[in-house]
């Protein structure tokens, strides 16, 4: 399976050592699915977090963090933005996680927020899904 973590996933994974975003983390870190990552996105999560809320959150210092993005970026799979697609979606952040998807020939784009992909499902014949939906599709 070829997929993309949007940030809002990625956050809760961080920060809790339990539910589906976590169990998700971890699978993409055991190379459990193709984890896609451009470097836009992954910018993305380092900017939201080393944010000081979100570090507290964690738990982790900012040097923990970023060592949690080497590893992720260690097991990606690095995907060329070669097209864009801008703008699709309404916030710019989520542009970026589709064209991600998209120019990564993503099978899944995880999200908490799927009716802001709504269209992006549709026009790209993307699977948008929760992390419990994406754990489903993994037989987990």
């Amino acid at each position: 399976m070829r997929a993309v973590l949007d940030t809002n996933v990625l956050v809760p994974a961080l920060r809790s050592d339990r539910g589906a975003s976590r169990q998700l983390l971890l699978i993409a870190i055991d190379r459990g699915f193709d984890l896609l990552l451009s470097v836009p996105l992954v910018i993305e999560y380092e900017a939201v977090m080393t944010r000081p809320e979100q570090r507290a959150g964690s738990r982790l210092s900012e040097a923990e963090t970023g060592i949690v993005l080497d590893v992720l970026v260690s097991v990606a799979e690095p995907v060329r933005l070669s097209f864009c697609w801008r703008p699709v979606l309404s916030d710019p952040s989520d542009d970026m996680v589709l064209e991600t998807a998209v120019n990564g020939g993503a099978e899944l784009l995880v999200t908490f927020n799927q009716r802001h992909f709504a269209v992006a499902a549709r026009e790209f014949r993307l699977q948008v899904v929760s992390p419990v939906q994406a754990l489903e599709r993994l037989g987990r």
